[in-house]
Parts: structure tokens; sequence; C-alpha cells
């Protein structure tokens, strides 16, 4: 049968217009595909070129690397290949000198100015020095006239030294000072700032802030032209709302980078904030949430505080106040609010009401027509008061004609919001929207409060109402559920909750993979290519389970596909490729919302074998354990090895931004990882890895992406331990992040476990643990886990050998359970001389039972001893009533408390037993004592304020008979005061305290009762510690020294209440110990202490010091001895000395003249004496006051200078009278009388009458003689010393009102000083000059 011919539907029929109008479209479309057809020829041809042009370009570089590489190794001195030129610029703009320069070792270039290094760092921002790949620059900014002179750039190494110089020109322009010098300043365009070309770099992310709190928002970009004068013209917005710099805004851009600064955050600041930047193409935004929180509140418990104050409907005596309610979560409901104001120019806050207010506004009256006022608002709730709001623009009391006025009057809160509905969103968001409330009476806004499943605490998720109806909740935790309601917010307050929203896990939004990237070749067989690739960035929220590769000719345009099945991992070797020519790469990834978008075409690569020895590239490299200073890298072995096996590997690092690549191991690795140190925080690396075998090193892999070194918020580590119930050992994990796909890949020496019979891994909620089945030697090693699916959540842990003998132990114990203790068995002496015998356990039940073994013999309570235990102190106890020698053995205690028992011994023989013996005899024996008198305090030593140490003791049961009796070596010490026992208290006062109180002391308590003994050795330690208390008072007490000038030196004195020389002093001279010396003399008194610089020098002068040690604390009193005071000191002690060699030298009587002579007359009167005096004195006898001349009658001789006489022979009643004789030289003398009487024959004797014997004149001052009495022979009486009344006269060279001085004790053939001369000789008591003890 014929087939039909075909009939054109009427729907397609054209009429002859359209008939023609479609021939004339399809020749169009003819030639337009001819015109495609060549430009794909022309592409193709073009695209074989490149290919070509690129491996003759690869071929090139390396035979240019190595030819560099044979360059550096000849060594070369510096050469300039680009010197420096001269520069002539403007004021105030920056110039730049650079040139290039080589050599070998590479050079060291400086920069000179005239001569003189430059040094960015001594005008900072002024100069900049840069060197890189072999080309150095000075850029000098804003450059003024001063900057003029010539530039060096001097390039060293060790093979020698090259110098480049230019000149540099700084010219004013003309009317700036100075005469222009290169003629008019060229017009230069002005460029606006929306003329620029601006780009983004580093955005603000979301934020988070508290009250009081300050805050810096920051964008980064490049700006082209960067010009510093011309800024980009930027805005700020919070809400859409533009914001101007004030007080509260700070803003800044320049730097290339943009910054919002908010310094003291208040909730008014919450909201979406947006950086607009116009450029030359239009505007480039960015925006980013800032949550602000409450500041904690001053009264726990307080609501928080207001915002949003405003002054609406002002008029001339009064303004209307709102504001909108801080969110309350957990705090009790708000019950009012106080409104504050305070006038302009002033600090002072008024509270306008009396009573809270209910509602978020309060008309405020009374104010001053004129005056200005801000306005702030407290809430108030059960627990107090909140923090003030931030306060209101300023408001001016005035009547206008318009202003702005609170609109709404409708009355009460609004109704609950509607269905809450909340959506993925990101890993750490949720995205929240509800429906409105049916009422929304004025509505302001909303609150979202969330919840975490299964926690009965709710968390405000904004502080500030939002105005719409969908909102994204940050800063959650990933992996988490949470659950949502709404409120809504007028000015009367908020409304009732909403219901809450189902739970939603924390979770990125289900998408399609990104494109995965870094498609490198592995290895090339002439027909085949194995190619790898890098994982998406971003998985979609759900595993990337698949991956489809397509191929294609590099000069062709048609992608073919080569899997059909999808391939799980990312490698693939592509088959059926032709040798020689060169193939590019595309591949997709796929998750379980379908097949994302295609990677970019790799690099053309080229179908030839690899034959090269050396193995190829290490491939899949990764990141563990990121952390602030280290990380670990691992990889992938190579696909082609070379000639022989991988032996090793190299792990080269670099900074971001740098090519220099330094090896981080110096031998090769056997293991595909390894952990890199030394980083330093927040610096970003890349990385790459070279396999080596022995033929060589192989190709490097490909580099890494930049791994910023800086650990996930969070991030925990791995911990070992030991299951409390089951005792087993095993490594737990926390993750910081996780989402649904995600699973803990266990690894020991980063290769995967799997499924392992020694070790099992379990994993519920955020946590994963490694249990170990049978823990041994075995599993020591470093086990790492991994989070799939996360931003590189990992950690690891080394498990040593003491580390799990260690759990393994406490493994054991948990298994085998053991009732823990306390304290083990011991023992305790009590009262009486009972011992107790106890342990005690960390915890016992009621149900314990436990037993008492005595050498091996149980015992229980019965006669003589006792036994019990208390469970809640866990104390189990036996004790005994009568300690003896039979007591003497091993004790055992043996505890069952369930399922755990233990037991506990103590072996009490030998010298233990002895010492416990002995302490329970001597309990019950002061057990007996304390019957009688006793002391309940024995002998021990006080120091009272005034240095005097008191022996005390307190005594008890005593009464009115009972005796006290003090002993020192057994001699009965009677004090003053009696002892009264019936005080409780006796003391025997020790004063005045030195050696001499060395001794046993004894105190002895007794009555019918009975009798007690207190003994005390006031000897070695004893001794000591009693020095050291008066030590202690004393030092607290000295004075400062004191100069005292003497006839020997000068002194010095320091007073205090009591000193001996027993405590630790020591004098210093300049920071040097003093020893007493002829020169240094070291003494004192019980009032002080002194120092006497004998016949002192400059050597003298200087600081002194006195040290009084109470063996804890050291007391220093210092003295200056320099200067003016001692000059005045020297002085004094000169005429002190004077004085003193004057008294010592003077004419004197030494002895031999009585002071009564009666004589019978016809006898002789011999009156001899001795005399002394340096030089030799004159002597001159007188008789009733006139001088006696020598005659047949009266003979005066003086012989040998010592000896004075006067005989009168044939005495007569007429030589009765007062007789003296004068003895003086040039520094004074003596004057003594004798009172001679002359009786007849026959005549009683007459009573004798005392003459009184005076100090002589002065030689310059004789008295006249008397006519002489006849001599008679003398009754002499017995000869006395005269010197006992005698004053010595005032010396020649000494002024008669200078006293006389003080002098030493003299020689012995020196004149007997009066007694009442005082000597600086040391009392009996004291060994000076014995230098203190050390």
């Amino acid at each position: 049968m014929a087939e039909p011919a075909y009939t054109i539907p009427p729907s397609r029929q054209r009429a002859a217009t359209e008939t023609e109008e479609y021939q004339r479209v399809t020749t169009n479309v003819g030639k337009g595909l001819a015109v495609i057809q060549e430009e794909l020829h022309r592409m193709r041809m073009a695209t074989k070129a490149q290919v070509e042009s690129i491996a003759i370009q690869k071929e090139v570089k390396n035979m240019m690397k190595k030819r560099g590489d044979l360059l550096e190794e000849i060594p070369k001195m510096p050469d300039f290949l680009v010197a420096l030129r001269p520069h002539t610029v403007w004021e105030k703009t920056p110039v730049k000198l650079f040139c290039t320069v080589e050599g070998n070792p590479r050079p060291i270039v400086k920069w000179y100015k005239g001569g003189v290094p430059v040094d960015p760092l001594s005008a900072p921002g002024k100069y900049k020095i840069e060197s890189k790949y072999g080309v150095h620059s000075l850029i000098i900014s804003r450059c003024v006239v001063s900057d003029t002179a010539e530039y060096s750039a001097v390039a060293t190494n060790q093979h020698g030294t090259a110098t480049s110089k230019a000149m540099v020109i700084v010219k004013r322009p003309a009317g700036a000072g100075e005469s222009c010098q290169l003629g008019l300043v060229p017009h230069l365009t002005e460029i606006h700032p929306s003329k620029l070309e601006v780009s983004l770099l580093d955005r603000f992310p979301v934020s988070f802030g508290v009250e009081g709190s300050s805050i810096k928002l920051v964008c980064t970009m490049v700006v082209v032209p960067d010009l510093p004068n011309v800024p980009p013209l930027t805005q700020w917005y919070r809400d859409d709302k533009l914001l101007k710099p004030s007080k509260l805004v700070e803003m800044s851009v320049g730097g290339g980078a943009a910054s919002l600064t908010l310094p003291q955050l208040a909730k008014d600041d919450e909201g979406l904030y947006t950086l607009r930047i116009f450029t030359k193409d239009g505007t480039a935004e960015h925006s980013a949430y800032l949550f602000v929180s409450d500041a904690p509140a001053s009264v726990k418990g307080a609501p928080g505080a207001p915002m949003s104050v405003k002054a609406y409907d002002v008029n001339s005596d009064y303004v209307l106040v709102a504001w909108k309610p801080p969110n309350t979560v957990n705090e009790a409901p708000i019950t009012g609010y106080f409104v504050d104001r305070c006038e302009a120019g002033t600090d002072t806050w008024v509270q306008c009401n009396t009573a809270p207010v209910k509602i978020c506004k309060y008309p405020v009256d009374g104010l001053g027509v004129g005056h200005s006022y801000y306005f702030r608002v407290r809430a108030v709730n059960s627990a107090g008061i909140s923090r003030p709001s931030r306060k209101s623009d300023k408001v001016t009391a005035l009547d206008a004609a318009e202003n702005e006025r609170l609109q709404g009057t409708d009355e009460g809160v609004p109704s609950a919001p509607g269905l809450v509905v909340a959506t993925r969103n990101t890993k750490s968001s949720v995205f929240v929207q509800w429906e409105a409330p049916k009422h929304l009476k004025n509505l302001m806004g909303y609150y979202i409060d969330g919840r975490v499943v299964g926690d009965k605490e709710w968390f405000p998720c904004n502080h500030k109402p939002f105005r719409h109806n969908r909102f994204v909740v940050h800063g959650l935790i990933p992996g988490e559920s949470y659950v949502f309601r709404v409120q809504a917010v007028n000015i009367f307050g908020l409304s009732e909750e909403s219901q809450e929203s189902s739970p939603i896990a924390v979770e990125p939004a289900l998408a399609t993979p990104s494109a995965p990237y870094g498609i490198t070749m592995l290895s090339c067989d002439g027909s085949s290519m194995t190619v790898a690739w890098k994982s998406p960035k971003h998985c979609g929220g759900s595993k990337v389970n698949a991956y489809y590769i397509d191929k294609r000719d590099a000069d062709t345009l048609v992608w073919k596909e080569v899997n059909l099945a999808a391939v799980t991992e990312r490698i693939c070797t592509v088959d059926n490729l032709t040798e020689g020519s060169f193939y590019e790469f595309r591949i997709q990834a796929g998750n379980l919302a379908g097949v994302g978008v295609p990677s970019a075409p790799s690099a053309p690569m080229k179908c030839e074998p690899w034959t090269m020895e050396q193995p190829g590239p290490a491939y899949d490299l990764g990141f563990s354990e990121v952390r602030g200073d280290s990380l670990v890298i691992l990889w992938k072995a190579p696909v082609y090895t070379g000639a022989s096996a991988v032996s090793g590997y190299f792990v080269d690092m670099a900074k971001k931004g740098s090519s220099e690549f330094v090896t981080l191991n110096e031998e090769p690795v056997s293991h595909r990882y390894l952990q890199v140190t030394g980083l330093e925080e927040g610096h970003s690396y890349i990385f790459r890895v070279r396999a080596v075998n022995s033929n060589g090193v192989g190709k490097p892999s490909e580099v890494t992406e930049p791994v910023c070194a800086k650990a996930l918020p969070g991030t925990t580590e791995i911990v070992a331990g030991v299951d409390e119930e089951t005792g087993d050992v095993f490594l737990s994990f926390e993750a910081c992040e996780i989402c649904e796909t995600s699973k803990f890949v266990w690894s020991k020496n980063y290769k995967p476990i799997g499924d392992c019979p020694r070790a099992t891994v379990t994993a519920k909620g955020r946590t994963s643990r490694l249990t170990f089945s049978n823990p041994d030697k075995e599993d020591l090693g470093r086990y790492s886990v991994v989070v799939t699916d996360t931003e590189g959540v990992s950690s690891s842990h080394t498990l040593t050998e003491d580390a799990l003998n260690t759990m393994l132990e406490l493994s054991y114990a948990i298994r085998h359970p053991v009732v823990p203790l306390k304290h083990s068995l011991n023992y305790e002496i009590l009262e009486k001389g009972h011992v107790r015998f106890w342990l005690q356990a960390v915890k016992l039940s009621p149900s314990v039972s436990y037993r008492f073994i005595v050498n091996d013999k149980e015992v229980t309570s019965g006669e003589g001893q006792k036994i019990s235990h208390d469970v809640a102190s866990g104390v189990i106890q036996m004790t005994v009533d009568h300690f003896t020698r039979a007591n003497e053995g091993t004790y055992t205690v043996q505890i069952n408390d369930g399922k755990a028992k233990t037991q506990s011994s103590l072996v009490l023989v030998g010298d233990a037993f002895k010492a416990a013996l002995k302490e329970a005899e001597f309990q019950r024996k002061e057990h007996i004592r304390k019957q009688g008198p006793h002391f309940s305090e024995h002998l021990h030593f006080t120091v009272s304020e005034d240095c005097t140490v008191m022996l005390t003791c307190k005594v008890a049961n005593v009464k009115k008979d009972t005796t006290f009796h003090w002993y020192k070596e057994d001699d009965e010490i009677v004090p003053e005061t009696p002892p009264n026992v019936m005080s409780g208290a006796c003391a025997l006062p020790l004063p005045l305290f030195s050696r001499k109180d060395h001794g046993v002391y004894k105190a002895v308590l007794s009555d019918d009762k009975g009798k007690d003994t207190s003994v005390f050795d006031i000897s070695g330690q004893v001794f000591d510690d009693i020095i050291n208390a008066l030590a202690r008072n004393a030092g607290a007490s000295a004075s400062e020294l004191v100069l005292q000038c003497t006839p020997e030196g000068i002194r010095l004195q320091c007073y205090m209440n009591y000193y001996t020389e027993e405590m630790k002093t020591v004098w210093k001279h300049k920071e040097s110990k003093i020893s007493s010396s002829e020169k240094m003399r070291i003494g004192g008194t019980a009032e002080m202490a002194w120092m006497q610089i004998c016949d002192p020098s400059d050597k003298e002068k200087g600081h002194y010091a006195i040290e009084i040690s109470d063996g804890v604390t050291t007391h220093t009193r210092t003295f200056d001895l320099s200067g003016q005071a001692y000059t005045d000191a020297y002085e004094e002690y000169l005429r002190l000395k004077a004085a003193a060699f004057a008294e010592k030298n003077r004419g004197r009587v030494v002895g031999g003249l009585p002071d009564v002579v009666t004589i019978m007359e016809e006898k002789s009167l011999s009156l001899t004496c001795t005399v002394w005096g340096e030089p030799t004195p004159e002597v001159t006898w007188f008789k009733n006051e006139q001088e006696v001349a020598s005659n047949e009658h009266t003979r005066v001789t003086f012989d040998g200078g010592k000896f004075a006489s006067m005989v009168i022979n044939k005495v007569t009643p007429d030589d009765s009278g007062k007789y003296s004789i004068n003895v003086r030289n040039k520094y004074g003398g003596e004057f003594v009388e004798i009172t001679v009487s002359v009786y007849r024959h026959g005549e009683p004797i007459p009573e004798p009458k005392l003459g009184q014997p005076k100090t002589a004149t002065p030689a310059a001052q004789p008295v006249p003689p008397k006519s002489p009495a006849p001599s008679k022979t003398p009754t002499p009486s017995k000869p006395q010393t005269p010197a006992q009344s005698m004053k010595s006269p005032t010396p020649a060279s000494t002024p008669a009102s200078t006293p006389a001085p003080k002098s030493p004790t003299p020689t012995p053939k020196s004149p007997t000083p009066p007694r009442s001369v005082k000597s600086p000789t040391p009392p009996r008591f004291m060994k000076s000059p014995t230098p203190p003890r050390k």
C-alpha cells in the first residue's frame, strides 16, 4: 500500500509573506552556522598551537632551570643588572627607587642617604624597603624638600661589593614658599571617589557583643587606583537606616580597610549592619548581623535594660517619652518602669515618676521652657531594678508647630504569633519564620527565644525587637537540636509565647556539592592516564557519594563521559587514550541533592608513558589536628613508583604567598604522615610532598590549599580513661561540631582501624569512644580520630606504656573492687593509758561486716576490749583498756562490704611496741598524777615589756594548803613575792637576764594529795631562745644612734630597754663588720650598747650601723658620721683629750701628808710627801696662808722632783697653825692643808681638829707666806690618802669656765683620782672590750 503523502497541518501552514520571511531567516541561519564552523576550526587550531606552545615553554623552563642550577654553582660578586636612576618629584608625592642585582651567593643590599644608612624605624611610615626576586626598592612616602640627596644602594656578598647611586630632587610648587624650578605644575584631572574600582576582601562576620563593651566591624578591600587623598566613598547602615558619625558611632576608611567602631554598646545597636561602597561599576555591599546581649544585672534576677528611648509630642512644659521593653526569658515578668530625666549640661538624673508605670510610655511634665533634657528608663520586676537604658537624644521644651507624635490608640498587648517553622540554614544558624499575630495593636516587633532539646532553660535569640516575621538565629552549636518560640511586642508589653517549633538539628541546608578542584595526573603508560582530584569545598549538607569524569582532546570543544557508573574514590584511571595527544579533564561531584556543577577544565595533559626512574607525585594531601602551633599533614603514596619501591618522603612548607619552600624533615620519613610544629598562630601555610626511592627524589605533589594555623573554636582533645562500671580502657573524643552525615574515623598511626577484634568503636551524639578488648603492649601507639563532613574536627593521642599500665591497674581495681581506705590500720594512745586501734574507709554501707585478728586469733568485744564502727565516718575501731606486754604482735582487720573487700594490718613488735607501751604507761601515770595537785602547764618562759624574763607555769587541783617552792640547781629560791597557787599561775622573775642565769630550774607543788614537779633547763637552745626574745624587745625599743665624745675618742650609743653582751649585735662601718680592738672598742651597759672610736681619723668617717638580731628579724639603727657631724665631734674630742691630758699631768700630792698633826713642843716636826707632775711641779709651803721660807728653824726641801719636805726644828706653840703645800706646774696644781697643834710638856694632848683640804690656787696667783712657827717633834697620826677630798685645779691652758674633764684610771705611778670621777671603764659584769658573740 502506497504511503500517504505528508500533509502540512493547518496550524503550521504559512502565508506567502510568512514563507518569504522564513526563507530569509533560514538563509541567515545557514550563514551563521558557516561562521560558527569557521570559528570552531579557528579555535581548534589556536588551542593546538597553544598546547604546543605550552609544551615548548615547559621544555624551555626545564632547560633554563638546569642552566640556572649550573649558574648557581658558580661564585659571582654582586652586579647591578638595573641601576638606580635619578628622580625629580614634587613635594608631598612619593618616589620609588629600585634596582636589580645578581650575584652568588645572593647579595645583601643596604640603602644610604648622603652616605648615612637609611633606618625605616627612625621615621615610621617615611621609608619602606622591599626585596623580592632580586629586585630591591626604597619607597619614600610624601617627599619633602629635605629629602633632596644622593641615594645609594650597596650590594655585598662574600666575593665583593657593588654600588649604584642616583640623585633625588624634591621641588616645591610656585607660591608654596619658594620659587618653582621646573616651571608650571601640570594639571591633574580630579578623581571622584565613585570612579574607583573597589573589590571587597575580608568581610566582617556575624558578631556578638555585650552591653557596655565595644566592637569594631572591619572590611578590607583593594582599591584601584589607591590614592591616599581620595579614599572610597562608603556608607554604613543599621537596619537600612543610614548611620552618621557621632560619639557612639565612629567611622573610618583608608589604608585598604573600612571600619565602624561602636565604643559603648547598647541593645539599641543590635541589628543588620550594611557597608555600601560606591565603585566605578555601581556599589559593592556586605551585610552581617550584630547581636548585643544584656550586661550582667546589678541584682540577680533583675530584668534587662529597656531600649529605643525617644520623646514624642514635644511641648513647652511636657513631652511624651516612649520606649521598647526588654526581652524576659528566665527572669520574672516586668511590673513597671521608672523614667529619669537629666537637664543638659548637668550629670544629675531625677526620677520623674514615684510609682512604676506599667506601659512603655509616660508623659513627663514640669519642664522649663527653652531647657534641654535627656531621658532614660529603668525596668522593674520582683527581683529588682534593671540597668538604665541608653539616654535619649537631646529634647528642648518648646512649642512646635510640627513634631513627631506617637501613633496608635489600641489598648493591650498583641496576640501571640502563629505557627513557628525552623529550617536548616548553615552549620551554625537556623532560619526561623512565623505567622503574624491576628491582632497587631501597633506592633513594635518580635522577640525570638530558643532552647536546646532536652534542656529546660530558654535563651534569647535577639535583644531588640525585630520587625519582620523571619529571622536567622546565629551562634548555635553544630549538630545540636533546638526548638524556638516567638513573642510579639508593643508599648503595653510582650504577648503570650507562640507554640514551639518542631525540633531541628543545626545543619547546612541541603544542596548539590560545589565543584571538585586540583585535578592532577598521577601516572601515564601511553594509553591511559591516572588522575586524582580534591574534594569539593562545600559538600552541600550531604555526603559526596559519586564523582563523574569527563574528558576531551585539547583541540576540541566536545566533552565525553569517562564513567557511566559513579566513582566513589577521588582517583580514576582513564583508558583508551592516544599516545602523544593532549587531554583535558573535568569532574562533577554528586550527593543526595544531585550532581553539582563541573569543575574547571584541567590543564592540558600529554599522554606519553612515564619512564623516569624516580617516583611520581604523592596525592590526596590533607590536614588533621590543626592547632595554633602545629598540624599533621597526611598523603597517599604515588601511583607511579619509578624504577624501585618508594622508601620515604620529604615534606616542604612555605608561607602563604611565598614560593620559597623549606624542607621540614632532614631524613625521609617512611610513613605517610608528619606532625609539623613551630607554626605561628594565625599564619597560613602551603605544603607539598616529594616521594623518594633508591634512584632519587621524585616529582613534587600539587601544592595544598593554604591552611591557617588556628584551632577550631571549642576544640577538644582525645581523653584516655577507664570505665568506672566495667573497667574497660578507652579513648574518648567529643567533637566541637558535627552534622547528620558525620562519622568518626579512628586510626592507629594514621592507618584506619576499621573492624578490629582488639578494639571497638561506639558513637553517641557528639562523642565517640574507642574501647580496647584486652589491651597490652601491641596496642601502644598514636591514635587519631577525624570527624567527616566537618571543617577538620580531629585529634590525636599517644598511648604510652606508662599510661597503659596506670589504666590497667585502675581497670583491675574496678573489676576486682576493694573497700577504699582513707587511713589504714593505726593506733593511738588515749588518756588513762587505753590504746585504740582504728582504720577509716572512704565509704561504708550499713551491711558492712568485719573482724579483728590479733596474732592469728579473732578477738571480739568483751572484758578489757571494745570493738565498734561508725558508718557515717567509715571508722572501725577496737579499744584495749589495759595495754601490757601480752599485747605485742600483729593486728589485722578484714572488711567485707558487698562485693568489695579489703584488709589492713599493723605490726606492733620490737621497738615500735616498746614505744607504744611506754606511752601507754606514761598516760596511765599522767592520769594518776592529775588526781592530786599538778602542773596543767609546765614551766616555760616569757619576756615582759621591761625585758624581765619570767618563768611561768599553771597549776591545777590545788588548795590553800598546797605548797609551792622554786629551786635552781637544787638550791631553793625565795622570791620577794610568795607564789599564790590559788591564782592558778606562778611566776619567777629573772631581771637583768644574762649568762649568769644558766642552770636547771625546778618548781615543786605538793600537799597531802600528792606531789608534782616541773623542770626547766635554761641552757643551749632554750637560752638562745630567751636571748632572742630579749633581743626582739630590745631591738624594737632601740633608739637611734647617739653621738657622745670622750677623751679617748668618739662614742656611738644606742639606748634600749635592756642590753646584754649575749645578744646577737653587730656593729658595721660602711657595710663592713667591726670587731672589737684597740681602735674600735665595743661594749655596753644594761641600758645601752656602745661602740667607741679611739683616736679617730678621717678613715673612720662614714655610715655606722648597729644590727640587733632576734633570730627572725634584724633591727637596724644608723648614724652618718661624716661632714659637719664628724667635724664637730672631732673638735669636741680634741678639747676633752686636752683637758684629760692636763688633768693627768698637773701637779699633785700623791701621798704622805696627814690631815692633822699634834706634837709636843721642843720636838722636831717633819712634813714629807711625794708629789707628781709632768713637767716637774713647783712646790711651795704656806703657814696660815703665808709662804714659808727656808731657814734654820724651818727647812724646806724638794728632792729629785718627787719628795717635798718641810722640817721645823724644836717646835713651839707659835708653830701651831694651818700649814699647806701648793704643788703646781703649767697644767695646774693641788693645794693640801695640814693642821698642826703644838702642846707643852705636861698638858693633855688636844683633840685633833681636821683641816679642810682644798684645791691650790693657780701658780699665777700665789698666796704670800706667813712667818713660820718653831719646830717640835711631831706625833704623826695615820697617813691618809688626800685624794678622797681633793679637787683638781683648772688647767692653766683651759678657760676657767671649762669643767674638769673625766679622767680614766691612771697607772699605779699616777695619783689616784677623786672617787667622784666617773670612768668610762665598763661595769664589773661587762666583759669589755670582748666583742659580741657571732
